[in-house]
């Protein structure tokens, strides 16, 4: 973010390697974290629009492999609904395009959510599921959601809610299980289930009720 490149010094694929920087970084703790957060977006049409993408991409992997928790995941996306709505607020008022300070405002956001998006996949905090019932429900459940996220199904405040009611879960579960030395009782079993059931539902009406990630194929 401390480096500022002008947009029209950026070559026609600073799309594909911005991608592949995003890529590289997530995939080795050794990558510099600078990389993504110091690339820009240029003026081209469409190109907020794959940033968003990606952006989207990297949480659904992290989703998928455990690296990001559900209440780090409703966080993350919550910054990126709130870019997204900003995005949408720009272009109404300037008749559907951003100018160049709105397109490098969006760029900047994006990059401090690429820096975070990293950092919460690098640190010590992990979905730990575990060999029960109630842990591969959860698991289940995250998959669902990674699934969603990575077709386009769900946006970006959709995934928020359903993470924080996951996340709502998980804590109840963790409290349970802390006042009963580490275990559920059959009722409280019972009762997790019972609001998995009410959360796979919000899955499922999320998923098909039309709202999908711009640039969405239907």
């Amino acid at each position: 973010m401390s480096s500022k490149i002008s947009k029209w010094t950026i070559l026609p694929v600073a799309m594909l390697l911005l991608g592949a920087v995003a890529v590289a970084q997530d995939s080795s703790n050794t990558s510099s974290q600078g990389s993504t957060s110091s690339a820009t977006t240029s003026a081209k049409p469409g190109e907020v629009a794959a940033r968003k993408e990606n952006q989207q991409d990297r949480i659904a992997n992290g989703v998928k492999s455990g690296q990001l928790t559900a209440g780090e995941t409703a966080n993350l996306e919550t910054k990126e609904a709130a870019i997204n709505g900003e995005t949408r607020a720009d272009r109404a008022a300037n008749g559907g395009k951003l100018t160049s300070a709105e397109k490098q405002q969006v760029n900047q956001q994006q990059n401090q959510l690429s820096k975070q998006i990293y950092n919460d996949k690098h640190n010590a905090n992990t979905a730990k599921y575990g060999n029960n019932e109630v842990g591969q429900r959860r698991e289940n459940q995250q998959d669902r959601i990674a699934q969603g996220v990575k077709s386009g199904q769900l946006t970006a405040g959709e995934t928020a809610k359903l993470e924080n009611q996951q996340k709502n879960i998980n804590q109840q579960v963790k409290a349970d299980r802390s006042a009963n030395g580490g275990k559920l009782t059959p009722g409280e079993k019972q009762q997790v289930n019972k609001e998995q059931n009410a959360a796979s539902k919000n899955i499922y009406n999320k998923k098909h009720n039309g709202n999908t990630q711009p640039g969405t194929k239907k």
